[in-house]
Parts: C-alpha cells; structure tokens; sequence
C-alpha cells in the first residue's frame, strides 16, 4: 500500500473549498495526472455521489469509478475509487485558519492481486503523483505553501 499526505493553505473559504474538491469531477483541472473526469448523474453531489476518472498512472491509463463514502460540509469528504487493478481511498478535510483554509489531503492506493508484488514502486510512484497534484491544485486555487 502507498500513503500520501499533505496540507496546503488558501484565503479561500472553507465552504467554497468543499464545494469545489467534493466534486471530484475538478480533478481534471488540478491534477495533471487526470486525463478525464466526470461527475455520474445530475443530482447534487453528497454521499454515494459517483465520478469516473481515467488516469495516468506509471505510463498505463486507468479508469477508475469514485464513490463520496463520507461527506461532512464543509469539514470533510472521503471518496472511495477503484478499477480492475487498484483501490484508491482519498479523505479531503477542510480547516479554517488564519489564512482562510487548511486543505490536508490524505489517501491510500492498494494494489489489487498479482499487481501487489509492485508495492514497492508503487510508493515511490504514488509520492510522485501525489505532489504534482498537489502543485496543480496549489495553482489553481492560488494557495500558498
């Protein structure tokens, strides 16, 4: 399993953050590693909201079809993704701060059956991922470090 986990900070407010992250469908305009993203169905994002995403990982695309598992306004929200060889687990939480907000990203990816034997790269990958994603997001939302 790869762990990743990082914080950010941005004068915007935490509800307009939430609002913004908890459709994962923006991911495609923050994280170059998205290639496609798309919110399933029209109704108001909350839990059990689904997005498919096809992603660029280790020079290979991967759909994925994410799920909200928690959704806490404006504190919080975990999606679960997953595709034939990865189950990914991504929690979003939102702090006020002097700033304005304090984003912390955390999430894990696993991989699933004889592709767990690449664990090890997989770490190393995933850290990779993880941090240009973060920059992407730091430059869209125009945080600071």
């Amino acid at each position: 399993m790869a762990h990743y986990n990082a914080s950010l900070d941005t004068s915007r407010p935490p509800d307009e953050m939430f609002a913004y992250l908890s459709d994962f469908s923006s991911t495609q305009e923050w994280d170059p590693g998205v290639i496609e993203a798309e919110r399933l169905g029209d109704a108001p994002v909350h839990e059990g909201t689904e997005f498919r995403l096809l992603t660029s990982f280790l020079g290979r695309k991967i759909p994925l079809t994410y799920r909200i598992v928690e959704y806490d306004p404006p504190s919080a929200v975990t999606f679960r993704g997953e595709s034939s060889t990865v189950v990914s687990l991504d929690r979003i939480t939102f702090e006020p701060s002097e700033m304005g907000t304090r984003i912390t990203y955390d999430a894990d990816l696993a991989l699933k059956g004889p592709f767990k034997l690449a664990g090890p790269l997989l770490r190393v990958a995933f850290k990779r991922v993880g941090a240009r994603a973060l920059a992407g997001l730091r430059k869209t939302i125009g945080a600071g470090h």
